[in-house]
């Protein structure tokens, strides 16, 4: 099969129908074999009904829907274990990415050797209020992470089926899967000009709060990526150095205590200075640090239970 087509949604039903009959014309044109696969995140707004009736006369239709919403990153991570084309393409159920976009970034994966290759809207036909922060939310993913992207957060992307399989999306990361391609090993991450179109049906589903969000995501995935594997590259000096400053603040305190005590000298008890507690705070933060500041991170990392997700139904799967 050449090209699985994973499409994420949540109360999206106006617009599946027209988007797979868009998707299904533009994949005969070019004579590519193919299957849709539609991942609905506990949609409300009867999308799933939509989705059965779907499946039901298009047989390259193949579906999941999950018990409750657990987010996008959720929906492509099951919609990657299950696709079976040779390139994966990525795009929204809101009909604003472009299927005809998708034998392009097909032949870019499949003959110009990318690993993946992610969609730039240049043009975009978003308010302001959405589009003056992915300015900056993209400026700064590509100083934190050194991809030089312009636009991080675009859902049209295509990727080789051994990428998805081999990479893993949880939490809020699907904001940074160009990051997350690159930390498994994959390099050759290319960008290509997108079409755009304004939203046909139904609101966005999406918050100023995903910028706050996509924020702290991005510092936590950096960290993870730089320092996951070496925590003690980080914890260990940022702690080593901290319980020095405090044990040669302490020793100093000591010493003039004894130096002024072998001269004779009337001097108040260390522990009446101030700078004896800065010292001893230090050695205890600094030992903090040094033993258990990454373990909360490191058991988020490696839990078993992150990527399981309840399914309550499926099609052809």
């Amino acid at each position: 099969m050449d090209v699985s087509v994973v499409i994420p949604l949540y109360n999206e039903k106006e617009s599946l129908p027209e988007l797979v009959e868009w998707i299904t014309d533009e994949m005969d044109k070019n004579s590519l074999s193919f299957e849709i696969i539609l991942v609905d995140d506990g949609s409300s707004d009867g999308s799933w009904s939509v989705v059965e009736n779907i499946a039901s006369r298009n047989k390259s239709v193949r579906a999941l829907r999950f018990r409750r919403n657990y987010g996008k990153s959720a929906a492509l991570y099951s919609g990657f274990g299950i696709a079976k084309g040779r390139v994966v393409v990525t795009m929204d159920a809101d009909m604003q990415d472009d299927p005809g976009e998708i034998p392009e970034l097909y032949r870019l994966v499949s003959e110009e050797g990318f690993d993946m290759v992610s969609g730039w809207k240049r043009k975009r036909y978003d308010p302001p209020g959405k589009r003056i922060p992915s300015l900056f939310f993209n400026l700064t993913a590509r100083v934190v992470t050194g991809i030089r992207l312009h636009d991080f957060n675009c859902g049209l992307k295509a990727y080789r089926n051994e990428v998805v399989k081999n990479i893993e999306v949880y939490g809020e990361m699907h904001r940074y899967i160009p990051m997350i391609v690159k930390d498994a090993g994959y390099t050759r991450i290319g960008e290509k000009v997108v079409r755009h179109h304004a939203r046909k049906y139904g609101t966005t589903k999406f918050g100023m709060e995903r910028f706050i969000k996509g924020f702290l995501d991005l510092l936590s995935l950096s960290f993870v990526s730089r320092f996951g594997k070496r925590p003690m590259h980080l914890f260990g000096t940022l702690g080593t150095l901290m319980f020095l400053v405090g044990f040669i603040a302490a020793v100093y305190l000591g010493s003039t205590k004894l130096i002024h005590i072998s001269k004779g000298i009337r001097t108040a008890l260390v522990t009446d200075s101030p700078y004896f507690y800065l010292s001893l705070t230090a050695m205890i933060l600094g030992t903090q640090l040094f033993l258990s500041g990454f373990i909360g991170e490191m058991i988020a990392r490696n839990s078993p239970f992150r990527n399981s997700y309840e399914i309550e139904n499926r099609i052809n799967v």
